[in-house]
């Protein structure tokens, strides 16, 4: 059974930083290409940041770029988002997303809020 269990949502002041975890189960995580989502209320649900399952290259939605790292440790099988300057428009629930080829798994998704 595969499972992904994001952890490390919260509330944060604006500025702040947050870093998310994704940990696999269930396959076999490093062929893999991994991917964050966030969906606000209200509005639909969008990519976040990409990580290719082979040579690690990242794409990044392009309001993020500079303040968002996307990694992965394979020897732990997980994916980690990290989250700086945070801005009150990040304010969401993040998914974490795995494929490969026509598989695709999520995860139940975990609340960020950006306030003051």
């Amino acid at each position: 059974q595969v499972q992904l269990v994001e952890s490390g949502g919260g509330l944060v002041q604006p500025g702040g930083s947050l870093r998310l975890s994704c940990a696999a189960s269930g396959l076999t995580f490093s062929l893999y290409a991994m991917s964050w989502y966030r969906q606000a209320p209200g509005k639909e649900r969008e990519l976040v940041a990409v990580i290719a399952s082979v040579g690690g290259g990242t794409t990044y939605l392009e309001s993020v770029k500079g303040r968002f790292t996307i990694s992965r440790d394979n020897a732990k099988n997980t994916v980690y988002l990290q989250m700086n300057s945070l801005k009150p428009e990040d304010t969401a629930v993040y998914y974490c997303k795995g494929n490969l080829n026509v598989l695709t798994y999520w995860g139940q998704g975990t609340q960020v809020t950006v306030s003051t």
